[in-house]
């Protein structure tokens, strides 16, 4: 005897021990009249039919009814009734109770009916929550297959593609074993909008499989397969759709993502070429100039030029070679750290010599600066020491070309509880609020520098992608006529370094 068998018989046994123990109370011990008992009966029918069902309030209300004439109509003790009222009220008693029930029956089946459309929009929204939350289609794809575990419950789903044979399992694969022919047979030839379902064991509003096919437009995509699930073929017909929606919205995102970066491609690219022309020709005029003087007056004429005009020029073009040289390497640095072909050795780096280093390469630079240190004694950190030396390098040669000649600048260092904060600070005429997120952008150059110094504008977002691969920052604090303070951070050697984040193609 199974467990549903069972219950039905001490459901069963119940009503009719309820029935006979309250004819027994209301006659043995209440004495109570006619229209009482009649009550009596038919509230409990209604609870009967509320509580377990129509079937178990109609057999116990004719129960009750011969119950009823047996023992409060007279002639009591028998089934014979001589008042035509009372047969009245017998017949008044069984409809009411019928009628009763069936309602109550009703309500029921609508409460039912209510809560599981309520479960049902529960379980959509919260899929649509899951689905359009992804804006990547690899990862959105890897995700509906256990999102839909999740919120229906089922013992298994696999979501078929026909674009690429691709499969998604979650739950118990074995629960659906079908290959991939089987299941591209169904995804081109289950109709749209048709949800099928093992019929041998679908129940009301439940199936033991449910197929829903998935189409763009009219074209099959492919296929879902949930394993014991409980959903109406409406609720599963939405599910589909849902499912076509956040995939079709995905790739829209991808294919305007794709185009945005196109355009910003082209954007930087119209922007180095202009950048690097610009850049190019001051040199190259120089060295043209330079070269050209230098050709144009013969060494044994009598136009020669004395050996400290020669010394100049030759000055000028080696100074303005080596410029070249750092304009084309900038470049080179900045397409190898977008391309992750930078090889970076992390290893427990003291950060005294690499400021030590730093400051002996850079004495040239900061001359007619007074530089004001406060160092204190830092713990190791994670980094490159070689690639730390570049950015401190370019904030401080940055701090000097960007302030007055002789004001001072500042380079500091605290220790934090999982990193160490590097600051350089300078007196310079500082960088609008607007503009202090758009100075780590390739090629960009504040307003207030532009025209004033030569530079490429590739200085700082070479330094931020650096820090970024140490999985520190860099940031800037400014106020217009006061300077500036650029800070960077690193990670203590104590803790695990990741891999290098993947470039996006920004350095910011």
């Amino acid at each position: 005897m199974n467990s549903q068998r069972v219950i039905a018989v001490v459901k069963w046994a119940t009503a009719a021990l309820v029935l006979a123990g309250i004819v027994v109370v209301d006659r043995r011990w209440l004495h109570v009249n006619q229209t009482t008992v009649a009550l009596t009966l038919l509230l409990f029918i209604l609870f009967l039919a509320a509580r377990w069902g129509l079937r178990y309030a109609v057999v116990t209300s004719i129960a009750a009814t011969f119950l009823y004439n047996y023992y409060f109509l007279p002639p009591i003790g028998t089934l014979i009734i001589n008042d035509p009222q009372n047969w009245l009220a017998l017949f008044a008693f069984l409809a009411t109770s019928v009628v009763g029930a069936r309602l109550s029956e009703r309500v029921r089946e609508e409460a039912a009916d209510a809560r599981l459309r309520q479960r049902e929009l529960e379980v959509l929204y919260t899929l649509s929550r899951e689905l359009l939350q992804t804006e990547n289609v690899a990862g959105l794809l890897n995700s509906i297959a256990p999102a839909i575990l999740l919120v229906t419950h089922a013992d298994a789903v696999v979501l078929y593609l026909l674009d690429g044979d691709r499969r998604y399992l979650a739950g118990d694969p074995a629960a659906i074993p079908m290959d991939e022919i089987g299941m591209r047979q169904l995804a081109l030839t289950l109709p749209s909008a048709d949800t099928t379902t093992d019929s041998t064991t679908a129940t009301h509003f439940g199936q033991r499989e449910a197929r829903i096919p998935l189409h763009v437009g009219v074209r099959p995509r492919g296929l879902l397969i949930l394993k014991s699930v409980h959903l109406s073929p409406e609720t599963l017909e939405a599910i589909g759709g849902l499912i076509s929606v956040s995939i079709d919205r995905a790739q829209a995102l991808e294919d305007v993502s794709r185009a945005d970066a196109a355009k910003e491609s082209e954007r930087l690219r119209a922007l180095m070429i202009d950048s690097i022309t610009h850049e190019l020709r001051t040199p190259l005029t120089a060295i043209k100039a330079s070269a050209t003087t230098l050709l144009f007056h013969d060494p044994c004429g009598a136009n020669a030029l004395d050996l400290e005009s020669q010394r100049d020029l030759l000055t000028v073009i080696d100074e303005e070679t080596d410029r070249l040289d750092r304009l084309v390497s900038q470049a080179v640095e900045m397409a190898q750290l977008d391309a992750q072909e930078v090889h970076m050795t992390f290893v427990p780096t003291d950060l005294a010599d690499v400021i030590t280093s730093t400051l002996r390469a850079c004495a040239t630079a900061l001359t007619g600066h007074e530089l004001h240190q406060q160092v204190p004694a830092l713990p190791p950190v994670l980094a490159d020491a070689g690639y730390i030396e570049k950015v401190l390098a370019n904030l401080l040669e940055n701090a000097a070309k960007y302030s007055p000649s002789a004001s001072p600048i500042f380079l500091s260092a605290e220790t934090r509880p999982n990193a160490v904060l590097v600051s350089v600070a300078d007196h310079g005429q500082g960088i609008d609020t607007s503009e202090q997120e758009l100075i780590f952008e390739r090629f960009y150059r504040a307003s207030t520098q532009t025209g004033l110094t030569s530079g490429t504008g590739m200085g700082l977002a070479i330094s931020r992608a650096i820090l970024e691969a140490h999985h520190g920052t860099l940031a800037v604090t400014s106020q217009l006529g006061e300077g500036s303070v650029f800070t960077f951070s690193l990670p203590i050697a104590h803790q695990p370094l990741r891999e290098p984040p993947a470039s996006s193609g920004r350095s910011d």
